[in-house]
């Protein structure tokens, strides 16, 4: 989608400056897929202390493999 934007010239040549990217569209598609990872990261970590776990829960116990099963 073609779309014309106006982008501070100084936030442009810092981003370039921190990016690998050559071009505008794949600095805006980089910071696009960072921008949305942020955000997934965010929406999780205000899950933080509002899930309850069951007191004899143990994760650790749970990643063990059952005997007999094979573990690939």
């Amino acid at each position: 989608m073609r779309t014309n934007i106006d982008i501070n010239d100084s936030l442009l040549e810092e981003a370039f400056s921190v990016s690998q990217v050559r071009t505008k569209k794949d600095l805006i598609h980089e910071a696009l897929r960072e921008y949305i990872k942020l955000k997934k990261r965010k929406d999780l970590t205000e899950l933080a202390g509002s899930i309850e776990f069951h007191e004899g829960y143990d994760y650790k116990k749970l990643r063990e493999p059952e005997k007999g099963r094979n573990c690939y």
